[in-house]
């Protein structure tokens, strides 16, 4: 091997070096005096737990569409889940899903430079918003969704099915821009028949690989599987597929496909409510039953029982053609009792009615208001189920903050708080990153953008150019405040101690840009001196503390 020749180093050809450690022992090999680990006992309680051991996709892609169908049928008719997937939504994406631009100029110029970073970032800001959220829906090939609405789509999209998927477009229909993005529903990805002939072995569920299992291309149904049911789609469009291309040649993405991987070698995504799907289908049936003996019980508020023999009550209409002897006596008995009441001026006690019964009947009043025991502990044992496969917390989900104080609202928050910020990572962003870096390539293909017209400007697809133009990060919905003043003073020494910037305070607070926070601030300060108005921005920091830790009765002294 001559001293340049790093093969050891890279790896073999195959990508995977051969073992070579010795054959381990058979089963027979292992001492028979029981197992080393007690969850491997095939002898006791466990002994009936004999689970399969196969691959990811051996695991998920057969049952693959019923688990979508119920995620899906679940998050259409269980209100629990459908407020989860609203609060998933507001909690990661918000009102506006804000683009905050940092290319990387180290890497692009060869060294910093924090002026053309701050003009790029502007331009690169207002003209991408400008454009992603107009009314115009210009990143929708449907012109139905701006860039926020479609994150939100593929946010609840990920819920029902642990996946997202939406292709690159392109329009040359007057638009601003021709970049744009179809959301598909990921029922269309799937297998062609003729998948062994094209592709053996390689296509699943959709996704042809390649032998390290990176996606090559992917086979997209031109209709809904189920569309010529409902005459929505020709059978032909429902029965061929569309080959298309992971990217273009010269590395343009063409598809996205979001979800996260559970196991190595896993093609299509699961949703995490997957595991609590018998929970949340037994939480509905309970709340069903439980309305509807709450409904029988408010409406039958009273009944009559009888004594009766039993022989005597099952003759009663032994002979209903000649007459029957215990229904005619009933009838005179009741008939003397009528004309008797008519007259009686005893069988009214202060205007309340006194009901007169046939012999061996008495009147049983219910009670409404018992539906059943414990009912209350036990929808919230199963609500704990949804609330923990949604990645909420229970409160959140189910409203309840009557034993929440402020200290278990916090760890819950925080909680929840990870799960959100973790999925806006995973899915949020990526779905967002797809659409701005198919813009950015557009407008500086087409020089669109004067901040990259200056010299030396090195091109979008050289090296890893085209990660450090479109570097950036996503401001989303703010995290809401428990206790506003302990939290802006938290804040506030965050940032007096260098721990923390505006930028990330204020995105963390409030979800908006500190540089148009800035900007207005600038605005009301001059607007202030202009009017003559005392301006709160103007007041000594030491001040604005005090007025913060001050007690109310301190405030009302001063």
């Amino acid at each position: 091997m001559s001293a340049f020749d790093l093969s050891d180093l890279l790896g073999s050809p195959a990508g995977v070096s051969p073992a070579t450690h010795a054959v381990p022992p058979v089963a027979s090999a292992v001492a028979t005096g029981g197992v080393a680990y007690d969850g491997a006992d095939k002898m006791n309680r466990l002994g009936m737990w004999q689970p399969a051991l196969r691959s990811a996709d051996a695991d998920l892609l057969p049952v693959k569409d019923d688990l979508d169908a119920r995620g899906h049928d679940t998050l259409r008719n269980d209100a629990y889940v459908a407020g989860g997937a609203t609060i998933r939504k507001d909690s990661i994406v918000g009102t506006r899903f804000l683009l905050n631009a940092k290319p990387e100029t180290k890497l692009l110029f060869g060294k910093a430079d924090d002026t053309w970073e701050a003009e790029a970032q502007e331009e690169i800001e207002t003209k991408f918003t400008l454009w992603a959220e107009s009314d115009q829906c210009y990143p929708d090939a449907a012109r139905r969704k701006t860039l926020t609405d479609i994150v939100r789509l593929g946010v609840g999209v990920h819920l029902a099915g642990g996946e997202a998927l939406a292709s690159a477009e392109w329009f040359d229909d007057g638009r601003p821009f021709a970049s744009a993005v179809q959301m598909i529903d990921t029922a269309r990805l799937s297998d062609p028949r003729d998948r062994l002939v094209n592709a053996p072995n390689r296509v699943r569920k959709g996704v042809e690989i390649d032998a390290y299992g990176a996606p090559v291309a992917y086979y997209i149904r031109n209709a809904h599987p189920s569309d010529y049911r409902s005459s929505t789609a020709r059978i032909s469009d429902s029965t061929t597929w569309k080959r298309i291309p992971a990217r273009k040649p010269w590395g343009r993405a063409m598809i996205l496909h979001v979800y996260e991987q559970m196991r190595p070698d896993q093609t299509r995504g699961v949703a995490a409510m997957a595991a609590a799907l018998t929970e949340m289908r037994m939480t509905r049936h309970f709340r069903e039953t439980q309305l509807q003996q709450a409904v029988i019980a408010a409406t039958y508020a009273a009944s009559i029982e009888s004594e009766l023999p039993v022989d005597a009550a099952l003759n009663l209409g032994a002979a209903a053609g000649e007459g029957n002897a215990t229904t005619e006596w009933m009838g005179a008995y009741l008939e003397a009792i009528n004309e008797y009441a008519g007259a009686g001026k005893n069988l009214h006690m202060d205007g309340a009615k006194i009901p007169i019964f046939a012999p061996g009947t008495k009147l049983k009043l219910q009670n409404p208001g018992t539906v059943g025991p414990a009912s209350d502990k036990y929808e919230q044992s199963l609500l704990r189920y949804i609330a923990a496969a949604l990645g909420v917390s229970y409160e959140q989900l189910s409203r309840d903050y009557t034993q929440t104080n402020y200290s278990s609202a916090r760890a819950s928050s925080g909680e929840t708080l990870k799960s959100m910020m973790s999925l806006k990572r995973i899915v949020a962003e990526k779905i967002a990153n797809f659409v701005y870096r198919l813009w950015l390539e557009e407008a500086i293909n087409y020089k669109d953008l004067e901040c990259f017209k200056r010299p030396g400007t090195p091109r979008f697809y050289d090296g890893m150019n085209a990660e450090a133009f479109s570097a950036c990060e996503w401001i989303g919905a703010g995290q809401g405040q428990i206790d506003p003043l302990k939290e802006t003073q938290a804040a506030l020494l965050r940032l007096k101690s260098g721990l923390s910037t505006k930028e990330s305070e204020i995105s963390k607070m409030t979800g908006g840009d500190f540089r148009k926070v800035a900007r207005q601030i600038k605005r009301e300060r001059e607007l202030d001196a202009k009017y003559g108005n005392p301006s709160v921005y103007d007041q000594d920091s030491k001040d604005q503390e005090n007025s913060l830790t001050a007690s109310p009765r301190e405030k009302d002294a001063a």
